[in-house]
Order: structure tokens, then C-alpha cells, then sequence
């Protein structure tokens, strides 16, 4: 039976320069909507399950264009409020070869969203109706009320039977107290969580614990077990990527359940579009945790999900799981007809 799996983030406007010109020299930008609670949801709803976002939309063309994509992507808007008049944005410069790509941020903190009120969010219906509720540590690192909003939301879904995930996802840019500030925050997050997505430089940095491994695999597998049994968390996900020198990427992805950790294999891809994989890599953790997938298949799965989300264009997942169990079998096709 299909889930409902409810985000709670928000929707940002996305600038992209075409191909992978700079911002310096480009006349021209195509702009969609994303987030990471729009990717969540919208990879949910292309995997079966019911997708909705809990966020807060300026009342005016701007809300209503970024509705009419939501709309396209198929995310419910039951918990979608109005008002206000800004939306976040940001500009995406492609990388190439050695140079990074690139994002920039105008106008996030004076958004709609970030500062919208606990009280524009119909708390008690969303806790009735999550199955799954998604949180990411880049709105936790937004305002106090954004924060304020998503602990009570995870605790009303809890109490209700729902399921917490949160995905760290620390950027550096958004805290001004940098990781001391960060800390009590993902603290509280991390208490309340089920499934988390991490890595050990998380639990080092964010959380300050201590390991005497040198590799990042022997503390990955030194710092895990910890963060579970001290936040009493259910299962932690997460990935090891690398960047090759020909452009392609690297990834690892690995799971920690009922005190074992599973890996993927190591996959090596091109690159057409790097934004959104984490969230297609999440997106295939929950799926194969509510579809009982054993843990092997979960994050090879899950793994699958975050190298296809390379190969589309924009930020969002749009693969099936049929199209990911295919990448899984390693078939490629010239032309599917």
C-alpha cells in the first residue's frame, strides 16, 4: 500500500545559466522550483507513494507558478499555505572538469517560508496524516521559527505513529556560529528522529565526537553505532562521493540497522546534473525501508536512485522505481522502444 511521505521545506526558485557558462557571461537563465522537501515528495510520488510539502507560498504570480509546478511533479498542496510576497532564490552554475559548480543565494531569510509562523501550519491534520515526515538541516539552519516549526512538527508526528526522518544536510554558509550554533539544534532533531541521513564527518564536526580511525570508512563504522545508540535511532543512511578527474562521480552508499551496516557497490557514473542526488539517495532509503526490502537491496537502491538522478536535468528525482531496478541490474539500453 502506497505511504504518504510529507516534507517540510521550502520552495525555492531555481536560476540555472545554460550549459556551463558563468554567470559573468551568460544573457540568458531558465528558471524551475525546487527545495529539498519538493525533491523528497516529488521522488516519493514517482515511486509509488503519496507525495505532499508542508511549506508557505507568496500570495501573488510567483506562488502561483511555483503551485502550477508542484502541481506537474504531482506533490499534494493539502498542507500548502499562502501570503506574503517572496520566494528564495538561487543561481546554479555547472562545473566542469576541475572548477566546481556553483550556487548562489539572494533573498533565502526574507522568503515567504522563512518568515512564515508556526501558527500558518495545520499541525494537528499533518501529524494525522503522516506516515513519513521529512525534515533537512538546511531549514534548520534557517530562522528560530522555521526551527521552532519543524521540532514540535516532528514531536505531534511521533506521538501520532509516524516516522521522522531527518537528513543533516549542514552547510556551512547558513550558520553564522558556524558548528557550535548548529550543534543543540541537530541534537534536538537527532532525538527525535528515525531514520537519519549522515556520515561520520557529521558526527565529528556537528556533534564533536571523537575517533582515533584515520580512514573515512573505519570512522564511518567507529561513529555510527554511537550516534544511534546515544539518539536512539532506528537507521542511518548516507553516502561516501567522490569526483573523478574526467568529470564522472564515485559513490558508496551504506545503511546502519538492528546494529549492522550494509554497503552498496561502488558505482562510478557520468554526471549531467549533480544537484538532487542526495535527495533521490534518501528518497531510496525510505522507499525500501516502507516497501521491506531487506537492507542490501535498500541501499543498493538507494544508491541507483542518487546516479540516475545525475543523468536528468533540475534538481528533482524523476525516476520510477522500475527504472531504478533496471540501473540496479546494470542493463543499458541504447533506446528503449
Amino acid at each position: 500500500m502506497p505511504k504518504k511521505i510529507i516534507a517540510f521545506g521550502e520552495v525555492m526558485m531555481r536560476l540555472q545559466v545554460p550549459g556551463y557558462e558563468l554567470l559573468t557571461q551568460a544573457n540568458t537563465l531558465q528558471y524551475s522550483f525546487s527545495g529539498t522537501g519538493v525533491n523528497v515528495a516529488s521522488a516519493m510520488t514517482k515511486l509509488g507513494h503519496d507525495g505532499y510539502l508542508v511549506t508557505k507560498l507568496p500570495d501573488n504570480p510567483l506562488g502561483d507558478a511555483a503551485i502550477s509546478f508542484l502541481n506537474r511533479l504531482g506533490i499534494g498542496r493539502n498542507f500548502i499555505s499562502k501570503g506574503g510576497k517572496y520566494v528564495g532564490m538561487y543561481f546554479l552554475e555547472n562545473g566542469f572538469g576541475q572548477r566546481s559548480s556553483r550556487v548562489t543565494y539572494t533573498n533565502r531569510l526574507e522568503s515567504t517560508f522563512n518568515t512564515a509562523d508556526i501558527s500558518d501550519y495545520d499541525l494537528d491534520s499533518i501529524a494525522e496524516n503522516a506516515d513519513v515526515i521529512h525534515f533537512c538541516g538546511i531549514s534548520l539552519a534557517m530562522t528560530d521559527n522555521v526551527r521552532e516549526s519543524m521540532k514540535i512538527l516532528a514531536q505531534k508526528v511521533k506521538e501520532k505513529g509516524g516516522l521522522v526522518c531527518f537528513d543533516c544536510n549542514y552547510r556551512p554558509p547558513l550558520w553564522d556560529g558556524g558548528y557550535a550554533e548548529a550543534k543543540p539544534h541537530y541534537e534536538d532533531m537527532l532525538s527525535l528522529a528515525d531514520i537519519v541521513m549522515m556520515n561520520e564527518k557529521d558526527a565529528i564536526y556537528i556533534l564533536g565526537m571523537e575517533t582515533e580511525k584515520e580512514s573515512r570508512g573505519d570512522q564511518l563504522q567507529d561513529l555510527i553505532p554511537k550516534v544511534a545508540e546515544k539518539y536512539n535511532i532506528q537507521t542511518i543512511a548516507g553516502t561516501h562521493r567522490g569526483v573523478n578527474k574526467d568529470n564522472s562521480h564515485t559513490l558508496l552508499g551504506y545503511m546502519y540497522k538492528d546494529g549492522t551496516f550494509v554497503f552498496s557497490e561502488n558505482i562510478t557514473f557520468s554526471v549531467y546534473d549533480r544537484i538532487g542526488a542526495g535527495d533521490a539517495y534518501t528518497s531510496g532509503i525510505l522507499h525500501g525501508e516502507l516497501s521491506g526490502f531487506p537492507p542490501e537491496k535498500t541501499v543498493q537502491f538507494a544508491a541507483s536512485a542518487g546516479m540516475l538522478a545525475c543523468t536528468i536535468v533540475g534538481d528533482t528525482p524523476m525516476s520510477t522505481e522500475a527504472e531504478i531496478l533496471s540501473a540496479m541490474s546494470g542493463t543499458i539500453e541504447d533506446i528503449k522502444r
